[in-house]
C-alpha cells in the first residue's frame, strides 16, 4: 500500500467517533476523521447534551432566584431574565469544548477531513475508499480499516414536520430567541422533559403529551411516578395516552388537536417540540452500495469486535443496537480502538446509566423492580429518602429517594434508581459497584463522608437488610 493509506477513516467526530480517533491514535495507528460540521463534537456537543444542559443550569439558576432564594434568607428584587445573554452563555460552553476537541485532535495528531462521507467500493486489490465532499468538490481518501460513527437525528412525524419555526426539533428548542406562550412537548423521552423544564422554569405554559401511558417507558416505574408528581408541582402539564391528530398553524400558532381514549381536545400554542425519539444517521454512507447489512429497526449489524458484514468496516454508538446514549458510544470507541489494536476490551452493557437531567434529577442503572417480576429473579428492596438525608436538608432538596434492588440470596446489586438532587452524579457509584459484581452489603460498609447527598445510597443499602440507622 502506498504511504497515503490511513490506518483507520472515522466518520464522525461525535462522542464516538473522535473518542476512537484519538484513542486509536494513542495506540499509534494514523487516523483521520471525515466530519462535515465546521466544530468537532457532534450531535451531543453542538446542539445535544452540552448545549441543553448549559440551559438546564442556568434556568434552573433563573428559576431558584425566583422561587427559592428568600427561603435562604438572600432577599433579591424580582429576577429578570435577559435570554439573550443565557443563550450567548450556552454558546460559550458548546465553543470552548468544541474548541477543546479540535485542539486533541492536533495535539494526538488526528488529521481532519472537512466535508460529507460515503464509502465507496475499492478497485479490487486496493484499500478501503471514503468519497468525500466539501462544497461541490470530491477526493477520494484510502484507509485500511473504516469506522461509521455518524451518530443520530430526531425522528420526525410525518403528521408533524419540522418547520423550523411551530414545529421544532431539539435543536431548534434551544435557539427560542423568547419564551414561548406555551409549549407542547410531544414526547414524554429524556429529550422532551429536559427541554420542557428549561422553558416552564423561564416562565412558559408546558404541554407534555405521551402516546404511552407512562413517561420514561423504561425506568422503574416508582422513579417516573415520584418524578411526574414532582413536575407537576412545578407546572408541568402530562397528558398521557394521548395522541397528537391534527395540527393547523396559523398567524404563527398552532391549533392542536389532542385525542385519548375517542375524545379529542383542541388546544393552540406558539410552539410544538416533537421529541418522540432518535434514529441512526445511515442516508448517504453507501452502506447498501457496499454491502453492510442493516437490520430491520436501520441499525448496523456488528459482530463483538464492532465489525459489520464487511470485513474491515466497523460501526459504533447510534448506529448499532443499545441506548443511544453519547457515554455508549464513548466506550464503544475506547473498546474498538483497543481491540483493533490487539488489546483485551470491555463494554459492561449491563451498567449503562440512563439520567434525566430534570430537577430534581432521575438516574438509573441495572434492571428496574418490573423487569425483576418479569424475568421472576428473588430480590430485595433497600430505600432512602431524601427528606432524612442532612445534606439534602442543608440545600432544601429533600424530594425524591434512592432505591436499590439486591438478589435474594446473593445480595448482589441488581439495580439502583434515584430521583432527587444531582442523581446523574451519584449513580456513578452504582455502575462502579455493578460493575465489579459488588454487594448491597459491600455498599453498606463502606465510608460515605457526612453530610453528603451520598450517604442515601449507603442508607438505602443498609435498609436492603432493614438495618438503616436514619429510616
Amino acid at each position: 500500500m502506498s504511504e497515503d493509506v490511513l490506518d483507520l477513516i472515522v466518520l464522525g467526530a461525535g462522542p464516538g467517533g473522535y473518542v476512537a480517533a484519538i484513542r486509536a491514535s494513542q495506540l499509534g495507528m494514523k487516523v483521520a476523521v471525515v466530519e462535515p460540521r465546521a466544530t468537532m463534537g457532534g450531535v451531543c456537543l453542538n446542539e445535544g447534551c452540552i448545549p441543553s444542559k448549559a440551559l438546564l443550569d442556568s434556568s434552573e439558576h433563573f428559576s431558584m432566584a425566583r422561587d427559592k432564594f428568600a427561603s435562604h434568607g438572600v432577599i433579591v428584587n424580582p429576577p429578570t431574565l435577559d435570554l439573550a445573554t443565557m443563550l450567548a452563555r450556552k454558546n460559550d460552553v458548546v465553543k470552548k469544548l468544541t474548541d477543546g476537541i479540535a485542539y486533541l485532535f492536533k495535539k494526538n495528531k488526528v488529521q481532519v477531513i472537512s466535508g460529507s462521507g460515503k464509502v465507496v467500493r475499492p478497485q479490487a486489490g486496493e484499500p478501503h475508499a471514503v468519497e468525500v465532499t466539501c462544497n461541490g468538490v470530491t477526493q477520494i481518501v484510502k484507509g485500511k480499516k473504516i469506522l461509521l460513527a455518524t451518530g443520530g437525528i430526531p425522528v420526525e412525524v410525518p403528521s408533524l414536520p419540522f418547520d423550523g419555526k411551530t414545529i421544532v426539533s431539539s435543536k431548534d428548542a434551544l435557539e427560542f430567541t423568547s419564551v414561548p406562550e406555551h409549549l407542547i412537548v410531544v414526547g414524554a423521552g429524556y429529550i422532551g422533559l429536559e427541554l420542557g423544564s428549561v422553558w416552564r422554569r423561564l416562565g412558559a405554559k408546558v404541554t407534555v403529551v405521551e402516546m404511552l401511558p407512562k413517561m420514561l417507558p423504561f425506568t422503574d416505574s416508582e422513579v417516573t411516578d415520584t418524578l411526574m408528581k414532582i413536575l407537576k408541582k412545578q407546572g408541568v402539564e402530562f397528558r398521557m395516552a394521548t395522541s397528537v391528530t391534527k395540527v393547523e398553524i396559523a398567524n404563527g400558532k398552532a391549533l392542536v388537536s389532542l385525542t385519548s381514549a375517542g375524545k379529542t381536545d383542541l388546544v393552540e400554542c406558539d410552539k410544538i417540540l416533537v421529541a418522540i425519539g432518535r434514529k441512526p444517521v445511515t442516508a448517504g454512507l453507501g452502506l447498501e452500495e457496499v454491502g453492510v447489512a442493516v437490520n430491520e429497526k436501520g441499525r448496523v449489524e456488528v459482530d463483538e469486535n464492532y465489525e459489520t458484514s464487511v470485513a474491515g468496516i466497523y460501526a459504533i454508538g447510534d448506529l448499532i443496537p443499545g441506548p443511544l446514549l453519547a457515554h455508549k458510544a464513548s466506550e464503544e470507541g475506547v473498546a474498538f480502538a483497543e481491540r483493533l489494536a490487539g488489546m483485551p476490551a470491555t463494554v459492561h452493557y449491563d451498567t449503562i446509566p440512563g439520567i434525566a437531567y430534570t430537577w430534581p434529577e432521575a438516574a438509573s442503572v441495572g434492571k428496574t423492580e418490573q423487569t425483576l417480576k418479569e424475568e421472576q429473579i428473588p430480590y430485595t428492596v433497600g430505600k432512602f429518602n431524601f427528606m432524612a438525608n442532612g445534606r439534602a436538608r442543608c440545600m432544601d432538596e429533600t424530594e425524591g429517594f434512592v432505591k436499590i434492588l439486591a438478589h435474594k440470596e446473593s445480595d448482589k446489586v441488581l439495580g439502583i434508581h434515584i430521583v432527587g438532587p444531582r442523581a446523574s452524579d451519584m449513580i456513578a457509584e452504582g455502575v462502579a459497584v455493578m460493575s465489579y459484581g459488588g454487594t448491597s452489603h459491600d455498599i453498606a460498609a463502606m465510608f460515605h463522608a457526612h453530610p453528603t447527598l451520598a450517604e442515601a445510597i449507603k442508607e438505602a443499602a443498609l435498609d436492603v437488610r432493614k438495618s438503616a440507622i436514619h429510616a
